[in-house]
C-alpha cells in the first residue's frame, strides 16, 4: 500500500474536528504559509512547526494510526486546529510534506507511543493494574442495586400518578418538576432513567402531538422499570440490556471479531447539563457486514480523545459489549494507519432497511435507531413539505426525519445526487431516517454530512 493510497481527503480530516470552530481554524491553517520543518514517514506520521503569536513555533506531530495528536499549543481540543491545519497540508500533496526521518521532538513521542503498545501487547492489555477485590466490587454493586430498586420504585409512584391526573395539564407543569425526577434518578445511580425522564420533560415543547408522544415515551419507561424489577428472571442478553438502558456500565462478552473497518460515520452530541461530549463512531466490517458503534466521552470543556477519518478503513479488532442487539463496541489492536477502501459499503433499499430496524427492535424495544446504509435512493421533497430518500424504481421511499442534522442536510444531498441515486448511511429509527454520510455513484469518496 503506497503513501499516495493512503492519503486523506479534505473532508476526512475535517471529520475529525471537534467543532465548527476547530473546522474553520484548521481550514484557514492548511496553507504552507505557517509551517516549515513539515514533514512525514512512511510508518504513518506527519510532523511541522506551526507559527503562531510566540517567539517560538509550536510542535505539531501526528500518528495517523490511532490517529493520535501532540501539539505544544495550550489547547485542550483534540485535534487541535493546528494538528487539523497540518493534516490538511499533507492531503494536499503539493510537496510541502515530503517524506523524511522525524526530528528529535516528534521522534520522541512517537517512539514513546510505540513502547507503550508493545508493552500492551507483551502484557496482554492488563495495564498492571491492582488485583481486583471481587468481594468489595460484589458489595459495591448490591449497594448500587438497592439504590436503583429504591428510584425504580419512586419513578413508578410519579408515572401512575401523572395517568391518573392526565396529560393535559403538563403544559402548564413544565419542565421543573421533571427535572426534580431525574435529579432522583441520577441520586439513585441510574443515569440511564434519569436521561429518559429529562426526555419526558421536553416533550410538552415538541409540538402537536406532544401528548401521543409523552404516552409512548411512559409507556417505554414503565416497561424499562418492569424490566428492571425483574431482571433476575429474564434471557441474559436481554437482561444485559436492561442494566445498560438503566445506566449500568456494560462488559465485553464473547471473542473480538477482527476485520477491516469502514468509518461510517462520526459525531459528537452533548448532554443537557452540557457536562459530557459524546462521541459516536459508526463501523462496518467490510468481511462480516457486522456494525459496530464505538463511544467516546469528553468532559466539560473537553472534546473526546478519540477521531477517526470518515471514508476510510481501520484494521483492528471490535469487543463488543454484552446485550439483546450486540452493537457498542470497543477498538482494539490499531497498528496500521487507516486505509482506502473497497468502494461504497454494500447496502439496501427502504424496505429492507425498515426490516432490519423493525428485527433490532423486537429484540431490544428501548432501540432509538438502527444504523443502516442505503443504496440507490434519491432525495425527493415530499408532500408534506419534509424530504425523503425514495427508492430508484420509485417504489418506496424513507422520510428524513425532522429538523436536526437530518433537515441541515438534505440540499447537501440534494447537490450530491444532481437526481442521480446515490449511497447513504445513516440511523434508521421511529422518526424517520437521519443521513450522516454519503456516497456519489462510482465513487468511493465518502462524503460527510452536515
Amino acid at each position: 500500500m503506497t503513501d499516495q493510497a493512503v492519503r486523506w481527503t479534505a473532508e476526512q480530516v475535517l471529520s475529525l474536528a471537534p467543532d465548527d470552530t476547530s473546522r474553520k481554524a484548521g481550514t484557514k491553517l492548511g496553507s504552507a504559509g505557517p509551517w516549515s520543518g513539515a514533514g512525514h514517514s512512511g510508518s504513518g506520521a506527519v510532523w511541522g512547526l506551526c507559527k503562531g503569536s510566540g517567539s517560538r513555533p509550536y510542535q505539531t506531530v501526528v500518528d495517523l494510526t490511532g490517529p493520535a495528536y501532540k501539539c505544544s499549543c495550550p489547547s485542550r481540543k483534540f485535534p487541535c486546529k493546528h494538528a487539523l491545519g497540518l493534516l490538511l497540508l499533507w492531503a494536499a500533496d503539493e510537496g510541502t510534506v515530503p517524506a523524511g526521518e522525524a526530528p528529535e521532538w516528534a521522534g520522541g513521542w512517537l517512539g514513546d507511543r510505540a513502547q507503550r503498545s508493545e508493552r500492551k501487547k507483551e502484557g496482554g492489555g492488563a495495564g498492571g493494574g491492582k488485583p481486583v477485590d471481587e468481594a468489595a466490587a460484589r458489595r459495591r454493586a448490591e449497594r448500587r442495586a438497592g439504590r436503583i430498586d429504591a428510584g425504580v420504585a419512586e419513578l413508578e409512584q410519579r408515572l401512575a400518578d401523572l395517568l391518573r391526573g392526565g396529560l393535559a395539564g403538563q403544559e402548564q407543569a413544565g419542565y421543573r418538576a421533571w427535572e426534580e425526577t431525574a435529579a432522583r434518578m441520577v441520586d439513585a445511580q441510574a443515569p440511564g432513567l434519569a436521561a429518559r425522564v429529562r426526555e419526558l420533560g421536553t416533550l410538552t415543547a415538541s409540538g402537536p402531538g406532544w401528548p401521543v408522544r409523552m404516552l409512548e415515551e411512559c409507556a417505554l419507561l414503565h416497561l424499562l422499570d418492569r424490566a428492571w424489577q425483574g431482571v433476575a428472571e429474564l434471557p441474559a442478553p436481554l437482561a444485559a440490556t436492561v442494566r445498560t438502558r438503566v445506566g449500568l456500565p456494560g462488559a465485553v462478552e464473547g471473542a473480538p471479531v477482527a476485520d477491516r473497518w469502514l468509518v461510517l460515520a462520526q459525531y459528537d452530541t452533548v448532554s443537557p447539563d452540557g457536562r459530557l461530549t459524546t462521541r459516536r463512531v459508526w463501523l462496518q466490517g467490510e468481511e462480516t457486514g457486522r456494525p459496530a458503534l464505538v463511544l467516546d466521552f469528553g468532559p466539560p470543556g473537553r472534546a473526546p480523545q478519540l477521531a477517526l477519518p470518515v471514508g476510510l478503513v481501520v484494521r483492528g479488532e471490535a469487543a463488543f459489549h454484552a446485550g439483546a442487539v450486540p452493537l457498542r463496541a470497543d477498538l482494539v489492536g490499531r497498528d496500521d494507519p487507516p486505509g482506502p477502501p473497497a468502494g461504497p459499503p454494500p447496502g439496501v433499499d427502504t424496505g429492507a432497511a425498515l426490516d432490519q430496524y423493525g428485527a433490532a427492535l423486537r429484540r431490544d424495544p428501548w432501540l432509538d435507531s438502527w444504523p443502516v446504509v442505503l443504496a440507490g435512493v434519491i432525495p425527493v421533497p415530499a408532500d408534506d413539505g419534509n424530504w425523503q430518500l425514495a427508492d430508484a424504481d420509485g417504489t418506496y421511499a424513507l422520510p428524513l426525519s425532522p429538523g436536526g442534522r437530518a433537515a441541515a442536510s438534505r440540499w447537501q444531498l440534494a447537490a450530491l445526487s444532481g437526481g442521480a441515486p446515490l449511497t447513504v448511511f445513516g440511523e434508521c429509527g421511529h422518526t424517520g431516517f437521519t443521513p450522516l454520510t454519503a456516497w456519489q455513484p462510482d465513487s468511493p469518496a465518502a462524503v460527510p454530512l452536515v
